[in-house]
């Protein structure tokens, strides 16, 4: 069973919490970062915000980064031509930021590099600055996807730009 801190924390988050910190402002901002950065990567970004683990999950002490690979894989984010799909997964009850990277990308970017961009995101939004996080890691994962994926001449836009609140 999990610690009672965060089953209370889990129960305590609302959806309505999460589109009060991720507005349609904020997530029209995270929409059109991503569509900037892809069009200087061939890379795929997608951006999740999930409010809580739902009770079997929680009950079970899953992890963000376990919940996060669910997403990745029930998102589809793997199914890109070059395996470069990127996913960028905030649980706000646990106040946890992970990316997940698909076997494209994960092989050319270490784990510290991954894990520099989430905790400069969670320290965003420990400050109440869910927007310029929220910009912050798209902008960093996009750097890290150019640096591996130049753009290429024709393609791209596998996956939706849209932001997903679960």
């Amino acid at each position: 069973m999990p610690p009672l801190a965060r089953i209370l924390r889990h129960l305590g988050s609302t959806a309505a919490g999460t589109r009060a910190r991720f507005s349609p402002a904020v997530l029209g901002q995270i929409e059109a970062a991503i569509a900037r950065a892809e069009a200087q990567h061939a890379g795929e970004i997608r951006f999740v915000v999930e409010t809580a683990l739902p009770p079997a999950a929680l009950w079970r002490g899953m992890s963000a980064r376990a919940r996060a690979l669910q997403v990745f894989a029930h998102l589809r984010i793997w199914d890109t031509h070059a395996n470069n799909g990127v996913l960028i997964y905030v649980l706000r009850a646990d106040r946890a930021v992970e990316i997940i990277a698909d076997r494209g990308i994960s092989a050319r970017v270490t784990d510290a590099e991954w894990q520099a961009v989430c905790r400069e995101v969670e320290a965003h939004y420990r400050a109440g600055r869910y927007a310029d996080g929220s910009r912050a890691a798209v902008d960093a994962v996009a750097g890290l996807l150019a640096r591996h994926f130049p753009r290429p001449s024709a393609g791209g836009g596998e996956l939706p730009n849209q932001p997903v609140l679960l």
